[in-house]
């Protein structure tokens, strides 16, 4: 299993996690998100690895902006 952290800059609420959730969830392959408003964190785990420019276009399209964490 791959494992990704972002840090999500704009979260504030529950909303702003559910709307991140709703967009990162429907890439290929994805399998668990944990999203936290709280510690501005996206943690993508999937089967195999996937593309960072697909779950920041998903982070975008929700209106929030992400990088990759080191």
């Amino acid at each position: 299993m791959s494992t990704t952290e972002y840090q999500v800059t704009g979260m504030t609420c529950g909303h702003c996690e559910l709307s991140i959730r709703e967009e990162v969830s429907q890439i290929p392959g994805v399998e668990e998100i944990q999203v936290s408003a709280q510690t501005g964190k996206l943690i993508v785990s999937s089967a195999s690895s996937i593309d960072d420019a697909v779950v920041l276009a998903a982070v975008d399209e929700a209106g929030y902006s992400a990088v990759r964490s080191l």
